[in-house]
């Protein structure tokens, strides 16, 4: 009841805009994006058929069997899996956790709630996809570090943001990139600085989102090359 007294009153005061649509978002929980545009973004609920490894997603119906895209064969990681689609409320979501360390109410449910329905109850460690000191001291933050940080201290599992690095000042992605130019822009540009921390760990990768798998496969190839035992893939978006 509180919660919408004060929404209001926020919403008179200092009406926010929609990323998406301009209308007014109405309730602080709900970030960027409006609540209609939540009601348009499809978030993973279980009844979907997503690839079985790379969390794709396949189509609106659930299969009576495990089915795989194949595009992830070669990828290093075990599992992965998303919130939902990259588009509309994820997608403005994701676009401004870039720009301001912050993750509205709302979306920290739905996150906590995925994992915690998850097959990544085993894991050990988490671990957020580093970024180069470049891109590091130019946006101020690591977003994968905010996510990884929920988790953290939702489920009290530790948080390891020290022993991969990212050696390499790597481009970033631009939509138009192809799967291998993608591939090419992220080889050997991980590190492992401290692999006694890794050896033998259940980990679980945190980014904000899931588009060709390449950075995700790099880090896992890195991590296992240090003697980690599996390693989970887990991000707020998964693009189509």
């Amino acid at each position: 009841m509180l919660h919408k007294v004060y929404d209001s009153l926020l919403a008179l005061a200092y009406p926010q805009v929609c990323q998406i649509c301009e209308n007014s978002v109405e309730n602080l929980a709900d970030g960027v994006a409006c609540r209609s545009c939540w009601k348009k973004t499809r978030i993973f609920s279980g009844t979907e058929t997503l690839c079985g490894k790379c969390g794709r997603f396949l189509q609106p119906k659930p299969s009576n069997f495990k089915t795989f895209c194949h595009l992830c064969d070669e990828h290093f990681y075990d599992s992965a899996c998303a919130v939902g689609i990259y588009e509309n409320a994820l997608s403005a979501s994701v676009l401004n956790l870039k720009r301001e360390p912050f993750i509205a109410r709302h979306l920290q449910n739905l996150f906590v709630s995925r994992f915690e329905n998850s097959d990544f109850q085993d894991i050990s460690l988490l671990v957020p996809v580093p970024l180069s000191k470049r891109r590091f001291f130019e946006r101020g933050f690591n977003q994968a570090s905010v996510l990884a940080d929920i988790l953290a201290k939702q489920t009290g599992i530790k948080l390891d943001e020290q022993s991969l690095i990212r050696k390499i000042h790597t481009p970033m992605h631009r939509a138009a990139m192809d799967n291998k130019a993608r591939e090419m822009s992220v080889k050997n540009a991980f590190e492992v600085k401290r692999p006694r921390f890794i050896e033998g760990k259940k980990i679980l990768l945190v980014d904000d989102v899931f588009t060709s798998g390449a950075t995700v496969s790099n880090c896992a190839k890195t991590l296992k090359k240090c003697g980690a035992d599996k390693i989970y893939v887990f991000t707020l978006a998964k693009t189509l």
